[in-house]
């Protein structure tokens, strides 16, 4: 399929190239890039080459070092809109900029998913060199995290020094944090041909590889030096989700190239959808959790809203078999469906940021598999018994209700402006055709328009069961890399992104699936 020219980088003999301006929007994808726009100005004005927006009082402030996150963040957003010339305007301030910074340390997981990330995908859809020159400046940078005992990255790097600090966590790091540089720093080697980019990230690949869990899930907390599990908890939320992406994307990314990938990701999904997956007791919403010591903590994630376009994707790009296929699309479905509840159940049609589901009464379960909660005992009971009704459990839809009582109760009632659910809505409607993704994503952007907007941007809420709501001075920088491109992308008539041809990585930031040379598959060990 040819690209519409916008979305075509430019050849070398091209300086600034003029664009042919396709008339591929909706109204509905028009609203969204009005809404980037209000947001995009407001931090362009009032926050300038700082991180981010104070979006109540039309403040700046820096905490991502400085390094003007929100505006990187939102380059191929601004691409993707056709706003170009906001791009050009950009590129300066980016031209200018030196990473390696004295007296400050850069988060590594942040940095490289929102900074790294953000530069790749602008220099892969518009091949504006001054990017790439960028992305390797900081790809170098940022290496050090990568020189412990074990070859697990530290929370955090001095990018002009070389040294490391701690986290949070000590002397532990996130299973999400130490797995989620494998996109990134893979497409970069291939830009580059610097293969310690490639061999730093994919060492961290070899740890978990080796620890090859039988059930394929890995625990959320790693020791650092020992490269050893430092808990027995189990969870696709905000410990070890884009973990569990990258297994899946990194081996997309390569030109499905990488077996190791793979296998992890076959594995893991089966051990989720096996392990972390349980029905409410009154409606049988499908909702994943996390266990320890095999029991669940019944709380669903709003970050864990990730996973039904991850098991969409999984579906649609993987030869499966018909009977993993079908599964994994159940999963998608209802859990997808669920997390849209979330939204809709609210009195702001916003999504929480934790609920917890409701446990099934212990006289209902009487040792029955089939009440146990757990959906995949559920769905293997309803196979053996024919498949009655036609549709598997969790997957039954309900009209949505604003009264209580309700199976679940909201455990943490803020709204961070997070894209989890947009981006599982866009997914599932690219991989399905069903429109009900899209009237779906449309409710929630009315909501955010409604209930987060403010005069210089948009505001992350304090609860999604109080309006008018009480919003909080902060606009993180993935609403415009993230929330608001997904919709845009939901509503937006050609498909500017084709799956088969581009990989989002876990702050939305697309990258061009590539295929390694010969010579980079003999260096890196990649079957010919």
């Amino acid at each position: 399929m040819l690209q519409p020219a916008y979305l075509r980088p430019p050849s070398s003999s091209e300086t600034r190239p003029s664009y042919l301006v396709l008339n591929l929007t909706s109204p509905r994808a028009e609203a969204v890039r009005a809404a980037f726009l209000h947001a995009y100005h407001g931090y362009t004005k009032h926050a300038g080459a700082y991180d981010e927006l104070r979006p109540i009082l039309g403040e700046k402030v820096n905490n991502f070092n400085g390094w003007a996150v929100t505006l990187i963040d939102a380059l191929d957003t601004l691409w993707l809109m056709g706003l170009h010339d906001q791009f050009y305007d950009a590129i300066p301030t980016i031209a200018q900029m030196s990473f390696p910074t004295q007296d400050k340390y850069a988060p590594f997981f942040e940095t490289v998913i929102r900074v790294l990330g953000g530069l790749l995908s602008a220099y892969a859809l518009s091949g504006e060199p001054i990017l790439l020159t960028r992305a390797d400046d900081l790809g170098k940078s940022l290496l050090p995290a990568f020189k412990t005992h074990s070859g697990l990255p530290m929370y955090s790097v001095n990018t002009a020094t070389g040294e490391t600090r701690k986290g949070w966590a000590g002397s532990e790091i996130l299973w999400s944090e130490a797995m989620s540089c494998q996109v990134e720093y893979k497409y970069l080697a291939h830009l580059t041909g610097r293969v310690d980019y490639y061999h730093r990230a994919e060492r961290v690949m070899d740890i978990m590889y080796r620890a090859g869990p039988s059930d394929g899930l890995f625990p959320t907390i790693w020791k650092i030096n020992e490269a050893k599990p430092a808990n027995s908890t189990y969870s696709v939320g905000a410990y070890a989700d884009s973990a569990y992406e990258y297994l899946l994307k990194q081996y997309l990314l390569t030109s499905q190239s990488e077996p190791k990938a793979l296998g992890m990701y076959l594995k893991a999904a089966q051990g989720i959808i096996e392990n972390l997956f349980y029905l409410s007791p009154t409606r049988n919403l499908l909702y994943v959790t996390d266990i320890d010591q095999g029991v669940p903590s019944r709380k669903l994630e709003h970050l864990s809203c990730f996973l039904p376009g991850l098991l969409a994707l999984g579906a649609q790009t993987l030869v499966l078999p018909p009977a993993d296929r079908e599964l994994h699309e159940w999963a998608a479905q209802g859990l997808a469906y669920t997390c849209y509840i979330s939204y809709a159940e609210s009195v702001s049609g916003l999504g929480p940021e934790e609920i917890v589901m409701d446990a099934w009464p212990p006289s209902e379960t009487g040792g029955d598999p089939r009440f146990t909660g757990r959906w995949i005992d559920r769905v293997r009971a309803w196979i053996k018994d024919g498949r009655q009704g036609g549709i598997p459990p969790g997957l039954h839809e309900s009209t949505p209700t604003k009264t209580h009582p309700r199976d679940y109760r909201v455990k943490s009632p803020v709204y961070l402006l997070r894209p989890e659910a947009v981006e599982s809505f866009y997914l599932l409607w690219r991989t399905t055709g069903d429109e009900r993704w899209r009237d779906r994503g449309w409710e929630v952007f009315r909501a955010i328009d409604n209930h987060t907007r403010t005069t210089y941007g948009f505001a992350s809420i304090r609860n999604v069961d109080t309006v008018p709501t009480i919003k909080r001075d902060e606009m993180p920088s993935y609403f415009l890399a993230e929330t608001l491109k997904y919709l845009y992308l939901l509503f937006v008539d050609q498909e500017l992104i084709p799956l088969d041809r581009w990989v989002f990585n876990t702050e939305a930031h697309p990258l061009p699936i590539f295929e390694w040379t010969k010579w980079e598959k003999g260096q890196y060990g990649i079957p010919l």
